[in-house]
C-alpha cells in the first residue's frame, strides 16, 4: 500500500470532486438537450446527486485548511 501525504491525499480528493462536477455537467447537458422520457429524468437525477457530492467534497477540502 502506498503511503500518501495529507496534502497529496487532499489533492486527489479534490480531483474526485472536480471530476464529479464535470460528469454532472455532461449528464445535465444530455438530459436537457439530447434525451427524452424517463432517461431524461434519470440522468438529471444522477447529475444533481453528483453536483451535491462535488459541492460537499470541495467544501470539506477547502474548509480543512492547509496541510503541514
Amino acid at each position: 500500500m502506498v503511503d500518501l501525504s495529507p496534502g497529496l491525499l487532499k489533492m486527489y480528493v479534490s480531483f474526485a470532486g472536480m471530476a464529479s462536477m464535470g460528469l454532472s455537467l455532461l449528464f445535465l447537458y444530455f438530459s436537457r438537450y439530447k434525451l427524452k422520457g424517463t432517461m431524461k429524468f434519470i440522468t438529471a437525477f444522477i447529475a444533481y446527486i453528483l453536483m451535491i457530492f462535488a459541492g460537499i467534497v470541495i467544501f470539506i477540502v477547502v474548509m480543512s485548511g492547509p496541510t503541514n
